[in-house]
């Protein structure tokens, strides 16, 4: 079976450990974690504690990668994704989500290839590169903030993460770009979007992205057998309750399921 996670990204502004209860609550069969502002997500010991309290392996950490988390851990980009490595390993999680580097991060995108192919040999943790979108201008140019480029394929890795809220907001071709990816493709960000110029992460099936056809296309190959992950990264800000909140990420679940299969 394909395990589906929940990012502790998908309940924010509350913190990791809400991410882990309601994953419990709701079936999942893990979390993926989100180091970012959230002391606990930055917190290895605070987060082994609450796998083991609800039962929720970690399938993921996503390394500090955003502008916002560029202090997370430590400023230099190659010490974050050898701190989230490490983390990996102490939670026995087997994915680490990273983000290609950004243009100014010039010598960190030289050793880039070579750093993440170091690190997964050494430790043995996947660390699968996501796709990422480019910033529109007001004159609708469009501006990539990442090196080389937000597709992670022209470079070559040997496990990708595909977000389907960022090809929405790339306005590129999601089941095009999961073909390049092949059986390299190790790891989904299962959202949706309407191809505005930001990232939505909508429910999946509120958007315009083929999320049922790319998930019925996973189902029928080997993808939970070679250790493919799914993992729910919505927006749920919207949420007035908890009980918002839990209905949301239900609906999210019971569609990724039924189409996976």
């Amino acid at each position: 079976m394909t395990p589906i996670g929940l990012s502790t990204a998908s309940v924010w502004p509350l913190r990791a450990r809400s991410g882990f209860e309601l994953a419990r609550a709701l079936g999942f069969d893990g979390v993926e974690v989100m180091v970012w502002a959230d002391p606990e997500s930055q917190d290895v010991a605070a987060l082994r504690r609450h796998s083991a309290s609800t039962g929720m392996p970690v399938l993921a950490v996503h390394s500090p990668c955003l502008l916002i988390t560029q202090r997370v851990w430590s400023p230099d980009p190659v010490v974050r994704l050898r701190r989230s490595v490490e983390a990996a390993v102490d939670l026995e999680a087997p994915t680490v989500v990273v983000h290609p580097p950004f243009r100014w991060q010039r010598r960190y995108a030289e050793a880039f290839a070579g750093l993440v192919a170091e690190l997964e040999s050494s430790s043995g943790v996947r660390i699968a590169v996501e796709n990422m979108f480019p910033v529109r201008t007001p004159r609708g140019r469009e501006v990539s903030a990442f090196r080389p480029s937000v597709d992670p394929t022209e470079v070559g890795h040997a496990n990708y993460t595909l977000d389907l809220s960022h090809t929405a907001t790339a306005g590129m071709d999601a089941l095009a770009l999961a073909k390049r990816m092949g059986d390299r493709l190790t790891h989904v960000h299962m959202g949706d979007g309407t191809g505005v110029a930001k990232d939505e992460h909508l429910l999946p099936g509120r958007g315009t992205q083929p999320c049922a056809e790319l998930l019925e296309g996973l189902g029928a190959d080997d993808f939970g057998a070679r250790g493919g992950q799914i993992v729910l990264e919505v927006n749920t800000r919207s949420a007035r309750t908890e009980d918002q909140r839990a209905k949301m990420l239900s609906e999210a679940l019971l569609f990724t399921r039924l189409h996976l299969g």
